[in-house]
């Protein structure tokens, strides 16, 4: 163990480092001005053949989406940007958020990567994905002996 000699006016300043430390923990990165925080809200829906995943894409496009899928593997990304609108009013309060997001999701089952379908309607992105043949439920038929 070393020792340190005890400096009074240290001690303030370390006092300070970690008030900031504990409210920076504190308050949520985006009132602190960080616009990577958003991420899209998705459900994931099942039924027997299929999977349905929704996201809720507000002013996004299909340009401004990306969706890839590898094994069982679903990975939605994408960016919203700041729109550039230049008005002289004075801006006091935004709580909308803005930046590049990832979703990843892991499928329970394998998917036919060939029959994905995706569309966006009004901010509403809806991906289709067909369960694989094999994964499927099978009904057998009981014959009598």
């Amino acid at each position: 163990m070393s020792i340190v000699r005890w400096m009074p006016r240290r001690s303030l300043f370390d006092f300070s480092d970690e008030f900031q430390r504990i409210w920076s923990d504190f308050l949520p990165a985006q009132l602190e001005g960080d616009s990577t925080v958003w991420q899209p809200s998705v459900d994931i829906d099942e039924t027997k053949d299929e999977y349905q995943v929704i996201a809720e894409l507000p002013g996004l496009t299909e340009k401004d989406v990306k969706i890839m899928l590898k094994d069982k593997h679903l990975v939605i990304s994408g960016e919203k940007k700041v729109e550039a609108e230049k008005n002289e009013n004075d801006y006091h309060f935004s709580e909308r958020c803005y930046g590049k997001f990832e979703r990843a999701f892991v499928l329970p089952t394998e998917v036919v990567a060939d029959k994905v379908e995706a569309k966006v309607k009004d901010g509403i992105l809806k991906i289709i994905l067909p369960k694989s043949e094999k994964v499927k439920p099978t009904e057998i038929a009981i014959k009598a002996a």
